[in-house]
């Protein structure tokens, strides 16, 4: 199983294009089941110049390496990550690495929110340690593909600068977790730790020792939990 690391400060995704354009455009299908050319035709029609921009001004100094999330689906290997990153790597000219390959089916196109955080991506290939990556995929929904794709590069001493995906849905973009909830002073492995607090903090005792939260572990993307967060309201609304 894959260790996630903690998204700290990971910026949120550049999306190019709106789910509806991408997936009624004539080569998606092809695309999407493993046709090369379809896929380049795909990416060369959708490409964001407004995003393309971004990134360049971004990580003008890292040039980071492109690496792509490209899986195989039920219909074959999904030839628009790695166009996307091909593309990409010629528009800005950086590297591009598709030595790094996804190794599983986890057959997350279409699925709904349990199965794709039950069935995980792994990946294989070499990182270089202390290099920049940024990574690409087809599309962003709950992050988990990102999330461990980022993780075998970082276990590998890489550094993974941000992501880039043809089509999401907006909100999925925000891969890192909001502030923590409740009273952080009072956890164990704080006893003997400096810090400085506002206040009696009131508050957050209030909200730690009063209200029905759920402590979350950080390498969780946003969407994960909001996805947690309504399958619990549904099961009180139900039995309420």
């Amino acid at each position: 199983m894959t260790t996630r690391y903690p998204w700290d400060l990971f910026p949120p995704v550049w999306i190019h294009a709106n789910e509806s354009t991408v997936k009624q455009h004539p080569s998606y299908r092809a695309a999407k089941s493993g046709d090369p050319d379809a896929a380049y035709l795909l990416v060369d029609a959708l490409l964001n110049p407004i995003i393309v921009e971004q990134l360049a001004d971004t990580f003008a100094q890292q040039k980071p390496t492109l690496v792509s999330a490209h899986a195989v689906e039920g219909s074959g290997v999904n030839a628009i990550p790695e166009a996307l990153a091909d593309m990409l790597a010629r528009q800005l000219g950086w590297p591009a690495d598709n030595g790094i390959v996804q190794i599983n089916i986890v057959a997350h196109t279409g699925a709904d929110g349990f199965s794709r955080l039950a069935r995980q991506a792994r990946f294989d290939g070499d990182a270089k340690t202390g290099k920049s990556y940024l990574l690409t995929d087809d599309f962003v929904g709950q992050g988990g593909t990102l999330a461990n794709l980022r993780s075998h590069i970082m276990s590998r001493g890489g550094n993974v600068v941000g992501a880039t995906v043809l089509t999401g849905k907006p909100h999925s973009a925000m891969l890192a977790l909001d502030e923590y909830s409740g009273n952080l002073t009072r956890p164990p492995y704080m006893k003997g730790a400096n810090y400085r607090i506002s206040g009696d903090l009131t508050n957050t005792d209030n909200v730690m020792n009063n209200t029905f939260w759920i402590g979350v572990q950080p390498a969780l993307s946003k969407e994960m939990l909001e996805f947690a967060a309504n399958k619990i309201e549904g099961c009180l609304s139900v039995n309420g």
